[in-house]
């Protein structure tokens, strides 16, 4: 039936450990997203980034995430989580997520589709630090209520009080 694995945690995460995640011997495609902290964001030299979050109700909601997404796509499909908090610098990883699926089709729509979710649902604040010693807190959950809708569906556009609709660019 397939296994899902998530996590939170402050260590550094481990791509050389994750990448040997378990696909099972009926899957032939695994697909990974791998988050990392950007050097620069709307025009800004950033010089790192501070994740906050409430560990329990992520753990929860990503586990919520990808069992909707095994539903959609694939129910035998085995699923890896993993987001970190705290300070991290350009470079680093943030988050790693894996879908192992019979085909690949389904890997990369389970990979995509919980991204796109983690980034509106889950309670986790980002907040950049600048070259010039400012910072900022990046939108996202609890700041941002909009939730970007099957890619394939609807065009990549979002969805606000059940109407799909675009948004413009910041």
């Amino acid at each position: 039936m397939g296994n899902i694995f998530v996590k939170v945690t402050s260590d550094p995460v481990c791509l050389s450990e994750i990448l040997i995640f378990n696909a099972g011997t009926n899957h032939g495609a695994m697909n990974c997203f791998i988050g990392i902290v950007r050097n620069n964001n709307w025009g800004r030299k950033v010089i790192g980034m501070e994740y906050d979050c409430f560990i329990p109700l992520c753990e929860k909601t990503f586990f919520e995430i990808a069992t909707e997404a095994k539903g959609k796509w694939c129910k035998d499909a085995n699923i890896f989580v993993v987001h970190r908090y705290g300070k991290l610098k350009v470079g680093d990883t943030s988050v790693a997520i894996i879908a192992t699926t019979e085909h690949r089709n389904e890997s990369y729509c389970i990979t995509r589709y919980i991204i796109e979710e983690i980034k509106v649902r889950s309670p986790i604040w980002k907040k950049e630090f600048y070259e010039d010693g400012e910072t900022g807190w990046v939108r996202g959950h609890a700041l941002c209520q909009h939730r970007k809708v099957d890619y394939h569906e609807h065009g990549g556009s979002y969805t606000c009080g059940g109407e799909v609709h675009p948004h413009e660019t910041r």
